[in-house]
């Protein structure tokens, strides 16, 4: 048999199951995962898809082919697998779950010790060599039918642990709605906010990972549209989303209006900081000024990052960073083993609304009417190096970053250009003081992106 190399992406593997992505497959990764790290002891877990068990007893056979113990944490959270790893000291583990992509796809989310990512740039290129060597090696290896891992219930001291990072005694008896997407939330959410004075509205709480409803990735507007109705027929203070494997979370305020990851990294900095003043705080190069602004009001270090969970958290493993926030939703907290969660940004978001005694929209109603952005916008070129050269040509009057894609900054507007991992495209973010400006300026870099 041969592999399809394209299922090992930048951040994880990932592809159509079956197709691309089958039991054979998962088991070899397990026993390349285990030889690779030189694992002793493995954590697994996985989201709701139905192909998940699968994948995952395939996986702890071919951790087990290598010698090493696995741990099963059951269907779980992707954040409760990083707690797994790195509360219980193990040398590694795997996470099943395809995240927000539909319900033909599954894939694994691979860490190290600590929890550390495996990535394109570390881990994931040599993983995929020894997966290519067992599958030439190892051709009529049979998928096994029941899992080699001993079974290991995380909830109550995830829940635990969580709260640990707010305060809901502060809290009012707000009504919320709450859409779980049929993933993983459903199971660990009424756990959470049980123990806090909120009332739930729920929608789509019962876990199903066929994702009946609506496909689960709330950054989609089609898949949050009922969510800011349900808030406004409701009346309720604010509505929150995950993403099929929960490690994302997302807003809708009291207005029914979403807000954006950055707007949400900059309310998270406000709130960590109260509690741990001056400390330094990572942001993405794609943020709107609106987050290091926030960061140095409020007495913290502002630190620019690239994009990519793995080049955060080996950053925070390396600095003293106390939280790390990407506008795609992806937020990570030193004091969670430097791992991202879907969890507490909500617990934060919520704690800060009570300590402010304001709702959602009027905490964001100063950044709404100063920082005005673009969002992402993709475009497919011919030349990727040939349009980023037009981009520091035309702009070479800005101030010119090569962090990750190119960076200019001006007075009033800013703007990255970064090309994707695996197609040609390049994804334009762009920030500006004014609507107008925006528009005017938006226009502006995309014609040259373009090449009009």
């Amino acid at each position: 048999m041969s592999i399809d190399g394209s299922i090992f992406k930048a951040y994880d593997v990932r592809g159509t199951c079956p197709g691309q992505l089958d039991a054979r497959i998962a088991r070899l990764i397990g026993r390349g995962l285990a030889e690779q790290l030189g694992a002793r002891t493995l954590g697994v877990g996985m989201d709701p898809r139905p192909s998940s068990p699968e994948l995952l007893a395939a996986f702890s056979a071919g951790a087990a082919d290598a010698g090493a113990t696995v741990e099963s944490f059951g269907m779980v959270a992707t954040e409760m697998v990083y707690f797994g790893v790195a509360s219980r000291g193990l040398d590694g583990g795997a996470m099943i779950t395809a995240s927000h992509n539909p319900r033909g796809y599954n894939g694994l989310k691979l860490v190290g010790d600590g929890a550390l990512p495996l990535s394109g740039e570390q881990g994931m290129p040599e993983l995929r060599s020894r997966v290519e060597a067992l599958d030439a090696e190892l051709p009529d290896q049979v998928p096994p039918s029941a899992s080699a891992a001993v079974d290991v219930d995380l909830y109550d001291a995830y829940v635990d642990h969580l709260m640990s990072f707010c305060e809901p005694r502060t809290w009012p008896d707000w009504q919320v709605v709450m859409d779980a997407t049929n993933g993983a939330a459903g199971k660990l959410a009424p756990l959470v906010f049980d123990r806090t004075p909120l009332w739930r509205v729920e929608m789509y709480f019962e876990v199903d990972g066929t994702f009946p409803h609506h496909q689960p990735n709330p950054l989609l507007e089609e898949n949050r549209r009922e969510l800011s109705e349900r808030v406004l027929a409701e009346k309720a203070q604010l509505g929150i989303a995950w993403d099929g494997d929960a490690d994302r979370c997302f807003f809708i305020d009291e207005t029914g209006a979403f807000v954006p990851g950055d707007f949400i990294t900059a309310l998270l900095a406000e709130a960590l900081l109260i509690r741990h003043p001056g400390a330094a705080i990572l942001y993405d190069l794609r943020a709107s000024r609106a987050v290091p602004d926030t960061i140095v009001a409020n007495g913290g270090v502002p630190l620019i990052n690239r994009v990519g969970h793995a080049f955060f958290k080996q950053r925070m493993r390396r600095e003293p960073v106390l939280f790390g926030g990407e506008v795609s939703g992806h937020y990570y907290f030193r004091d969670n083993h430097n791992a991202d969660s879907g969890f507490i940004p909500a617990l934060l978001v919520l704690d800060l609304l009570a300590r402010k005694k304001a709702t959602l929209a009027e905490l964001l109603e100063p950044m709404r009417s100063r920082y005005f952005i673009s969002g992402e916008i993709n475009s497919t070129v011919d030349d990727v190096p040939a349009a980023l050269e037009r981009l520091r040509s035309r702009f070479a009057d800005g101030e010119v970053g090569d962090l990750d894609g190119i960076s200019v900054d001006y007075d009033h507007w800013h703007f990255n250009v970064r090309p994707s991992n695996t197609e040609p495209l390049l994804r334009l973010n762009l920030g500006a003081d004014g609507e107008g400006l925006m528009e005017e300026k938006r226009d502006l870099v995309l014609g040259v992106i373009r090449g009009h």
